[in-house]
């Protein structure tokens, strides 16, 4: 089994060893988006929603779980990171959201990102689902990293 470095050449799975690799300062930056109705929108844009303030519950949300990636992720290893933010902006549809994470460390941060925008996004659902529960979260992805061996990376433009 190629590519695939959290599988062994029998297949199965375990934690990828990166004691031999060089400690580096490592950024990723991470969007999605939720749709929602514009009673929703509205509501939440407002501070109008009844659980309160929407946008920043989400973006402490988003934070923690970043914190907290490999509790949830099986084989990610628990990171020492050095900053998380959250940044949340609404548009005529809904709300993107995007993450930055960063680390000095030997792995990088990609599903840290990853999982503070997923987080902050359910978060958002969860807090206003009570005005539209057909909201849509979409386009969760990686939108750039830097750091360790490989060159600067940046998402294609869809």
């Amino acid at each position: 089994m190629t590519g695939l470095t959290h599988l062994d050449a029998d297949g199965a799975a375990h934690m990828v060893d990166v004691g031999g690799k060089q400690s580096t300062a490592r950024e990723a930056i991470a969007g999605g988006r939720i749709t929602m109705s514009p009673a929703a929108l509205a509501a939440v844009r407002d501070g109008a929603a009844a659980k309160g303030d929407v946008i920043a519950v989400a973006r402490i949300a988003g934070i923690m779980a970043a914190k907290r990636t490999s509790d949830l992720i099986p084989l990610c290893h628990p990171l020492p990171l050095s900053r998380v933010a959250v940044d949340l902006a609404f548009d005529d549809t809904g709300i993107v959201v995007t993450a930055t994470a960063a680390t000095d460390g030997k792995t990088g941060v990609e599903m840290e990102a990853l999982t503070a925008v997923s987080v902050a996004l359910l978060t958002i659902y969860d807090m206003a689902k009570a005005i539209d529960k057909a909201m849509v979260v979409t386009d969760i992805r990686l939108l750039a990293k830097t750091g360790g061996k490989s060159e600067p990376w940046t998402a294609p433009t869809r």
